[in-house]
């Protein structure tokens, strides 16, 4: 049974969180402000340091450009991130593909050199990442507040865990959908609707 939804304004901006190693410049960050900017809503759609406290930091010093309630949108890790700062500042949000349990996955990479595809940044993940993830994770979260958007064929993370930690949110499932979710685009009107906005289906088209 799915959770009511929280009583809510509409939202007054949206924040959206890329995942690990991804950039401002993603396809996705570009379909968010496209879709803020028809909507005429503030977006800030910031690149995040690699080290998820920062990353943290960074995406909460945004929140006050935003408005009073943003709607917070994120995707793997940058979902991880929406859910801690939807929790702490009590605000609705929109999870892709969302991690769950992000110092698992991150156990497996220490000691790996990655290098940003969109701004060229080389880094190596170190223990530090790991215990930032942990220390940061809520200790529970509200269901009510949350929509999922989940690939069904996500090559990256278990769909299912995350149904399984937000049960009882209102979740769209993608059948054969991969991890970078490519067909966002056909979900955009949900997610503002999350926020309380109608965007027309169809108004932003797909991005490469």
């Amino acid at each position: 049974m799915l959770s009511a939804a929280l009583p809510r304004e509409p939202a007054s901006g949206v924040l959206y969180l890329h995942g690990f190693n991804s950039g401002a410049a993603s396809p996705k960050a570009a379909l968010m402000r496209e879709a803020c900017e028809m909507l005429g809503l503030p977006c800030a759609a910031p690149d995040l340091p690699h080290r998820p406290d920062r990353a943290l930091e960074a995406a909460e010093a945004r929140l006050a450009e935003l408005g009073d309630r943003p709607l917070v949108v994120g995707s793997s890790l940058g979902g991880f991130l929406a859910t801690v700062l939807a929790e702490r500042h009590d605000l609705p949000a929109a999870l892709i593909n969302p991690a769950v349990a992000p110092a698992r996955l991150v156990e497996a990479w220490i000691g790996e050199i990655f290098v940003n595809p969109y701004h060229g940044q080389r880094f190596t993940v170190d223990i530090a990442h790991r215990r930032a993830l942990e220390t940061l994770a809520p200790e529970r979260v509200t269901p009510a507040r949350y929509l999922l958007l989940l690939g069904t064929a996500d090559e990256t993370l278990d769909a299912a865990d995350a149904f399984a930690l937000y049960r009882g949110a209102r979740t769209i499932l993608e059948p054969g959908g991969d991890h970078g979710f490519s067909t966002l685009a056909d979900y955009l009107p949900a997610i503002f609707a999350q926020g309380g906005h109608a965007l027309e289906a169809g108004r932003v088209a797909p991005r490469g």
